[in-house]
Order: structure tokens, then sequence, then C-alpha cells
């Protein structure tokens, strides 16, 4: 056994004791001295808030809603209990540094991508990334060079990018100065990363990792391998979405010499407000003693209910719930249990229409919908009573629905990558013009389009706009899928780049 998987196998393993949250703390030293605030926010401790709003969320949280000072240190400058917190989050994580980010992990992102890529730079990045991926490449200036992820038809989602597709596209393009690669995606999937990170490290450049959706990968043995695990530089991960933060918290984690923790640093001071939640930072805190101190147990019986209800809802006619049936296909080295894509297309409806039949009939709000799934994202505030209420639900469903209507066809095909012709920062800038989309075929696009969520570009800033990418929209629209990215809410109309304003690159 090496070295990682024995550090996999020793959750409870600390340098620092994680009993321990400064931060929090702090904060309670503040509201048990009875301090009178003549400091923002302006509500004075709660004084100050609508009633009927204060009455609902309780007075304490507004206790500790505070400005910077002393005792409760400055996030962008950290010396007293925030720098401790970050260091029992890096000793937690088994990383040389974290940072806290409460510009969510969009923001976590796009500082990553600044801290590595300059203007002009090349970056390496999937297909099927976020739309804060986008948005760092943007703010850097960086050229985006594609790589196309495995798509299953069978499901109709794209999993992670193969350790081939990762080198092939490396050595058409040497000159690149970074990798970003998801782990896991939105659904669950992660690929062969400890494969990856050797890969992109015989270059002698780092790998940057959108691990959003894999805050609590290292703390579980059954779980896939975590980016810094696998000897990734640095990843962003959103402990709002599994672990317990709240929304809009997440972790930017730095293990490599090949990162500036400076530059990093330096990076989110300038994304960030200079006027950060504490509600918030206490909750990361928090979050981070609960995975460190209960995380192999919390997770083990969170994996027990969802796998639960992954062999139940396999049970149901017209439903299907991959897991670890879908390992040997490429992109697809590991799965996350805890995520549960419950396919509808059997029953002749689409994502969507489940989607708002669980909501509106039901009362069960699930996580995304697409073309032919919904997500069900599987915590440790799960219980077995609400997992037996959704499933109770599919079956009521399935004797609506099943036998009755068309089976879905088995894939929309997803469009070409377009031609990138012009830098996305330089297309989002320009001067550009509005022009209906029917009409844009040939045009070059100075917007997104997307489907959302997860909010996968299926166009970007700079690239030309094929027939291709018209049509499938159009699909996307008439199924009732939410698509966005443009100024025109109804997808009509898209602003295009006026071709004397058109600076060329070549990326080859």
């Amino acid at each position: 056994m090496d070295v990682l998987k024995e550090r996999r196998c020793q959750c409870a393993v600390y340098k620092l004791d994680q009993n321990q949250t400064p931060l929090f703390d702090a904060l309670m030293e503040y509201v048990n001295r009875e301090t009178i605030p003549f400091h923002v926010p302006g509500h004075k401790k709660g004084y100050g808030i609508d009633e009927e709003y204060k009455n609902f969320i309780g007075e304490n949280p507004f206790k500790i809603d505070v400005t910077v000072f002393k005792l409760v240190d400055s996030l962008h400058h950290p010396t007293g209990p925030i720098k401790k917190a970050q260091e029992l989050a890096a000793d937690a994580y088994g990383c040389e540094a974290s940072f806290f980010s409460i510009h969510g992990t969009s923001g976590a992102i796009q500082a990553m991508i600044m801290s590595v890529v300059s203007d002009g730079d090349k970056i390496i990045i999937p297909r099927n990334v976020h739309k804060s991926v986008t948005a760092g490449i943007i703010l850097s200036g960086a050229v985006p060079v594609y790589m196309q992820p495995e798509l299953d038809k069978k499901v109709g989602i794209a999993h992670g990018v193969s350790p081939e597709t990762v080198e092939a596209t490396l050595k058409q393009h040497p000159d690149a100065k970074a990798v970003l690669i998801i782990n896991p995606t939105y659904y669950g999937v992660a690929t062969d990363i400890r494969k990856i990170v050797d890969i992109v490290h015989s270059y002698d450049i780092p790998l940057i990792v959108d691990e959003a959706h894999g805050p609590h990968l290292g703390f579980n043995k059954k779980l896939p391998m975590s980016a810094i695990e696998a000897g990734a530089d640095i990843c962003a991960q959103s402990t709002h979405k599994i672990i317990g933060a709240l929304t809009q918290c997440s972790l930017l984690q730095v293990n490599s010499s090949r990162i500036d923790k400076q530059r990093v640093q330096q990076i989110l001071n300038i994304l960030q407000t200079t006027s950060p939640s504490y509600i918030l930072m206490a909750s990361l805190d928090c979050a981070r003693r609960q995975i460190a101190l209960h995380g192999e147990e919390l997770l083990d019986a969170t994996i027990n209910l969802a796998n639960y209800a992954r062999s139940e809802i396999n049970k149901i006619p017209g439903f299907y719930c991959f897991g670890e049936d879908i390992l040997g296909k490429s992109g697809a080295f590991a799965v996350d249990p805890t995520k549960i894509t419950i396919t509808c297309r059997d029953l002749g409806i689409t994502g969507f229409d489940l989607d708002m039949i669980l909501s509106n009939k039901y009362h069960i709000q699930m996580e995304l919908s697409d073309l032919y799934n919904v997500l069900a994202v599987g915590s440790f505030g799960d219980t077995k009573e609400n997992i037996d209420k959704l499933l109770d639900a599919l079956r009521e469903i399935s004797s609506e629905y099943y036998g009755k209507g068309n089976r879905k066809s088995d894939f929309i095909d997803i469009p070409s990558i377009p031609t990138q012709i012009q830098k996305p920062r330089e297309a989002f800038n320009s001067v550009k013009s509005s022009i209906k989309l029917s009409d844009s075929v040939g045009a070059i696009s100075g917007e997104f389009l997307m489907a959302y969520p997860p909010g996968i570009p299926i166009l970007c800033p700079g690239e030309v706009i094929t027939q291709e990418i018209v049509d499938y929209i159009e699909k996307l629209k008439s199924a009732g899928l939410y698509v966005q990215g443009t100024e025109d809410p109804k997808v009509e109309y898209i602003k295009v780049v006026k071709p004397e304003d058109a600076v060329y690159i070549n990326i080859e």
C-alpha cells in the first residue's frame, strides 16, 4: 500500500487539534463580552433588522454578523483566528495552504485560474466546464484549448476527460501553461486523476482542479480519490454542496511549489469583498471540524442511504440509476455514490418533466434536471424517511407513465466544439450587435450560450456560431430545458462581434 492510499485509510491522522474552531470561538468571545457595536453592519447585532425577517431567522446570526477588527481578524490579511482556521483546514485536507472563499467556488475557480495563467497564456480545459471557468479565462485573458469529455449516450451526460485525451492535447500544445480538469463531475463521475497528474507534471506545469463537487472525497475510502491526494497542485471545493457549510462557502486548496501562494492571496483579495460575512466564515470553520472529526462515519451513513436509494430506484419500471456499473468506460474511473442520477427516458418523459412533477405534485426539489435525468445530491442531512418519500413518488410516477409514452431517443448529439478565432476576453469586451439566433450562423459570438444547470457552455465568446449549435439550442428550448447566457432572456437574439472589430488568434 503506498503512502497516499495509507493516508486515505487513516482519515483521523492530523498534525493539529481538529477540535478547535478559532474563528467561531473569537466570534463567541465577541458575543459573550456583550460588546456595544459602533461598527457596520448597521443593524447593530440585529436591533435594526426587519421584525418579520428576524422572527424567522432568530437573533443569534445577527450577533456574529460583524466587520473586520482585531479580535475576529481580516480575511484579506489574516494574522489571527482566520489564519488559524485556514491552517486547520489545510491540515484536515492534507495540503500546504487553504484559503477561505466566501465568493463561492465560482470565485475560488476564477482565483485559481488567474493564479496560474495570464494574458495570452494557453490553458487546457474540458469542454464541460462550469461557466466560472470561462469567466476566469475572460478575467485572466488566457486562451482556452478545449478537450472533449467522454460522452455517455445511455444517460446523455458527459463524464471526465480521459488521460489519453489529456496526453494528446498536451502533445499538440506543449506550450500550455496549465491543465484544468473536473474531479468529479456534477453527476459524481471521476476520471483517473492520478494518471492525469503524472502526465501533466511530466510537462512541469500545474494541474488545477475544479473539485466543486468533491469537498468530501478525502474523508472516506469508499469515495473516489481527491485532487490533493492524487497530487494536483491546486483545487477549488464547494464546502456548501455536500458538507455542512452555508451556501457561498468554499475552499481553495494549494499543495505545490508550482503555485505562488502569495499570488493566490493577492488574487483572492482582488476578487473578494472587503466586507466578508463572518457568519459564512464561521460555518466554514465549523464544517471543517465536523468533516475532520466525524467525516468517515457521517459519509458511511450518507453512502449507505444513497446506495439504498439507487438499488430501489433500479427496481422501479422506467427508471435507471447508474452506479459502479458504468466503471471501465473511458472517462469513468470512479464514481461518487452520494450522487444519485435518475434516468427517466424509458418513461417517455424528459428529466425536466420529472423535475416539475416531483416539485409541483410531491414538493420534492431535485438538484438539477437535463433532457434525460434528474439529480439528487446525497449528504449528511439526508434521512431514510425522506429517501422513502422520493421512492414512493417515483413509484407513483412510474405507474402513471410507464408503457404509455414513447421512449426518448438515446441521445441528442452535443454540437462539435466550434472554431475559436478570438480570445474570450476580447470577444466579450468587443463592440457587439444583436441579431436573431436563427440568422447568426457564421458570426462570431460575443456571448455565452449554456444549458443550465450545470452551466456547460455550448458556445463561448470568440467562437464561430454554427447551424448545428442553433439547431441544438432550439431542441433544448422545445424540450423545456433552461438555456441561458445571452442578454436576451428568451435566447432568441444573440450578440455577435462586429467583423471590423474582430482580432483573430491562432491556437494551433
